[in-house]
């Protein structure tokens, strides 16, 4: 009894210290927080706050509580600019998620099934995400070139002259060309998260399902899609916030203005645009522009939000 008496004594000598030391430990995140908060949460509450009012140029004016979101829905030509651009962010999504996502899950599986070079594969698919996207927007846009790029030149050298043409110049494959850019250039990132995904699934259910007779494409379809299914929504949500925040190659390929005739306008190059720029003639509008902030904003979180909630909602069911 005297021990145990004399072992709680000790303990509780070493308790302050022991406390003090947890405190610490508790003030590690301090720093990241504040980050967060400074870059991420101040700029969304800002945004919001300036939404409610009228500006001149860069001054706050008088409170106007929604006129600026009644505005930019109601308002030619910034209702017809959102639409537009709002529409280019829905084929952004889904062109990167059939031709990105679609060529990741290609070459993960390639990975995945230890050919000869896999580990020199992988490797090589990530190396242009090392890349600044000013430095990728500038290099695709001298192969895009009409009269000296290397994309027009191959067609020609193949017999296909007829399909060269100036593909930032033409509204009809200027932005197609810059989606396809930017699959080349994330097209690794994706690897690593559906590899990922492939190399989770149990081994013993492959050679089983083999042995079942499921062999080649049914495979597939039947037995590794369903079990990689969380890293394909996880992507699905990477690909459809990065989709909706398009803004870097756009402008390193094309500039602020959604050149040629708009048809390279996304929601984050027109919020640039009339929140720094002017749109339409009408110079510097930070209460609009920031109204699109937060409709922009409320579109990424929602949609993710819901996706993240299939995903928990399938884990709890299986």
């Amino acid at each position: 009894m005297n021990r145990e008496v004399a072992v709680w004594d000790r303990t509780s000598k070493r308790q302050p210290g022991l406390n003090w030391k947890r405190g610490i430990i508790h003030l590690f995140p301090v720093p990241a927080l504040a980050v967060y908060a400074l870059f991420v949460v101040y700029p969304i509450v800002a945004a919001f706050s300036y939404s409610l009012f009228d500006w001149k140029g860069l001054q706050k004016g008088a409170f106007v509580g929604i006129d600026n979101f009644v505005k930019l829905f109601t308002t030619e030509p910034f209702n017809g600019l959102f639409w537009n651009a709002f529409g280019h962010n829905v084929y952004y999504f889904i062109l990167e998620m059939i031709v990105q996502n679609g060529i990741a899950f290609i070459l993960a599986y390639i990975i995945y099934t230890k050919v000869k070079g896999a580990e020199l594969f992988k490797m090589a698919y990530f190396v242009p995400r090392l890349l600044s996207v000013i430095v990728v927007g500038f290099l695709w846009k001298l192969m895009l070139n009409p009269n000296s790029g290397v994309v027009n030149f191959a067609l020609k050298n193949i017999g296909l002259a007829e399909w060269a043409r100036p593909w930032l110049g033409e509204p009809g494959t200027a932005l197609t060309a810059i989606i396809l850019a930017n699959s080349w250039f994330g097209v690794g990132f994706a690897v690593l998260i559906l590899l990922a995904g492939l190399q989770s699934i149990s081994q013993e259910v492959i050679e089983a399902s083999r042995l079942d007779g499921v062999q080649g494409f049914r495979l597939i379809r039947s037995i590794i899609l369903p079990m990689m299914t969380q890293s394909i929504v996880i992507l699905t949500v990477f690909t459809f916030i990065h989709a909706f925040e398009a803004f870097e190659l756009v402008y390193a390929m094309q500039g602020s203005q959604g050149e040629p005739y708009h048809s390279t306008d996304t929601l984050a190059v027109f919020f640039y645009r009339t929140a720094f720029g002017g749109s339409s003639g009408d110079g510097v509008a930070v209460g609009l522009g920031s109204a699109l902030a937060v409709v922009l904003f409320l579109i990424i979180a929602t949609l993710s939000a819901l996706f993240m909630a299939y995903v928990r909602k399938r884990d709890m069911e299986y």
